[in-house]
Parts: structure tokens; C-alpha cells; sequence
């Protein structure tokens, strides 16, 4: 359920302090426990075990100099305005019609390994704070255990190590990027006198989740807005 702007900035800026000051000792130790290894399955690349792939700005620049159609508005569009148009932190890739990558292969391999994004490069590895089913707020470090892969490997120490500040770079980017669409976007609202409104936006949302026209996106890009077109069947 979306939030306004403003709570939802000083909420992330509450997040980037909290995955600042966690010991990267603790995730390297969670790393070497669970011995996780890759075994190319493919499961992670489907819809099955992943709704969609967000990218950092970064690679949906790369992403946009090589292959600008891959690209869609972030599923989600947290916030709205008056007028109809809708406002998201990001890039997703865009899926096949089963919802795998499109850089998946007949043969469930990946087609761009050794140039895949920076959220496939450390996956299944995270690190962010979920609420669990009682609403207590605890560290997540692992996505989809025991769904894919193989575990109890024994994992090199400079290894874990490398991977540990992986995924802390990688959160450290989401967060930076969330926080710089909240930060424009509580400005832009400001400017332009737009007040958000939950129960509207929330009501836009499942009219253009049911419609069959164009909705527009302004999706940020790390600098700036981008004015996008989003199509209601990629997103129900």
C-alpha cells in the first residue's frame, strides 16, 4: 500500500542507516553457512520464482544503448497525481509471454552471463529488512532457499567476502536510487502543488490494471523523469 512521498523518504533514509551500520562480517558468515551454488538452472530467470527484474539505473542505461525495447516501467507504480500519470523509481526487463527473461534460452540458460545485471550477479543473496507474518521487522539475507541451486558448499573466505560486499554495494544503489525518486518527486509535487491521495491513486491503479489503454509513466532514470507509455497487460 503506497505512502506518501515524504514518509516514504524518511523511511528509506532510516533503511540506508540501518544497512550502513550492519557488520559485513555477519553477512559473510550467513554467506559461508548457507554454501549456496549456482547450478545454472534457470528457475530464478522465471516467473515462477521472480515477478520481475528491477534494474539499478545503471544497467537500464546499458540496457537502453543496446536493447531499448527490453525496457518497461517498474511493475508497481507506487504514486500518482490528478491527472491520470503514474510515477516509479525504475526500469524492470521486459518478459517473455510466460514471464521468463527474455534473455533465457529454450534451454533455460542465460544468453548474456558474463554481462548480466548487477541484481543477477549477486542473487539469491540480499540484504533489507521484511516484516514477517507478525509484523516484526527483521534482516533478510537469502531469497528462495532450497527452491533452486545447491547448498552446504564449502565457500573460499576471500569469496564470501567478495560476494558479501557485492550485495551491500547493491543495496546500497537501490536505496540511493529510491531515495533520489522520493527525494525528486516530493519536490516535483511540491512545485507543482500535487497532493497524493491514497484512496485515488489506489482507485487509478485497478482501473488501469482492468483497462486496455496506454497508461503514462514517468519512471526516474537516476537523473531525471522519462515519460513512458505502460500497457495494462504487461502488469496484471
Amino acid at each position: 500500500m503506497s505512502v506518501s512521498p515524504d514518509a516514504e523518504l524518511a523511511a528509506l533514509r532510516t533503511e540506508l542507516a540501518a544497512l550502513q551500520a550492519y557488520p559485513k562480517e555477519k553477512l559473510e558468515e550467513i554467506i559461508a553457512e548457507v554454501g549456496f551454488s549456482c547450478t545454472c538452472c534457470g528457475r530464478c530467470c522465471t516467473r515462477a520464482f521472480n515477478g520481475h527484474v528491477f534494474l539499478l539505473s545503471a544497467d537500464a542505461e546499458r540496457l537502453r544503448r543496446s536493447a531499448p525495447e527490453m525496457l518497461m516501467p517498474a511493475p508497481d507504480f507506487p504514486y500518482s497525481d490528478a491527472s491520470g500519470n503514474f510515477y516509479v523509481s525504475g526500469y524492470a526487463l521486459r518478459t517473455k509471454q510466460n514471464g521468463d527473461c527474455v534473455f533465457l534460452s529454450e534451454e533455460k540458460k542465460c544468453t548474456i552471463y558474463e554481462d548480466r545485471f548487477a541484481i543477477c550477479r549477486i542473487y539469491p543473496y540480499m540484504l533489507h529488512r521484511e516484516p514477517d507474518s507478525r509484523g516484526h521487522v527483521d534482516w533478510r539475507q537469502i531469497s528462495g532457499l532450497d527452491e533452486h541451486g545447491e547448498y552446504d558448499a564449502v565457500i573460499p573466505p576471500e569469496e564470501t567476502a567478495q560476494t558479501a560486499a557485492a550485495v551491500i554495494a547493491y543495496e546500497t544503489a537501490y536505496l540511493e536510487q529510491e531515495i533520489a525518486f522520493h527525494e525528486a518527486l516530493t519536490a516535483k509535487f511540491s512545485q507543482e502543488n500535487i497532493r497524493f491521495v491514497r484512496r485515488d491513486h489506489d482507485r487509478r491503479t485497478r482501473e488501469f490494471l482492468k483497462g486496455v489503454a496506454h497508461a503514462t509513466v514517468y519512471v526516474w532514470d537516476g537523473k531525471m523523469f522519462s515519460r513512458e507509455e505502460a500497457v495494462p497487460a504487461e502488469y496484471r
